[in-house]
């Protein structure tokens, strides 16, 4: 068996929220996100915008009920967690906190280094680790 080679040189999340309006104010407020773009549809809900902090990007959509496309809330949460590693872990933690993101394990020291989890109001959990 031979290993497939993918052409693509990155991967980048698209999270879905039931907000995306408010969700982008949170990733400004939270982290420093810049706003790069943003495109409504005509019933002015967001349909794609992305997001970049530091060298980290990533996109966002209002959930669409009735499609593939629906928010952690739609589905008791969400399979997926999101690491960030900063150089200040405590410092985008409490950011994050201040935002409105709950925390699920505080960042604390461990043997893999100094690391916790918080929700954002949105359902998505983000791993804060420091690098």
């Amino acid at each position: 068996m031979t290993a497939t080679t993918t052409q693509q040189s990155t991967l980048q999340p698209r999270l879905i929220v039931a907000d995306a309006g408010r969700a982008i104010a949170f990733y400004v407020e939270a982290f420093g996100a810049e706003e790069v773009s943003r495109y409504e549809g005509d019933d002015g809900k967001i349909v794609h915008a992305e997001l970049r902090f530091g060298q980290v990007s990533f996109t966002l959509k209002d959930e669409e009920p009735g499609t593939p496309d629906v928010g952690p809330s739609d589905l008791a949460g969400s399979p997926v967690i999101l690491e960030l590693t900063v150089a200040d872990a405590d410092a985008v933690g409490t950011a994050m906190e201040k935002a409105g993101a709950t925390v699920i394990y505080p960042i604390d020291d461990h043997p893999y280094g100094r690391v916790g989890r918080l929700r954002d109001p949105f359902g998505h959990v983000w791993m804060i680790s420091q690098n």
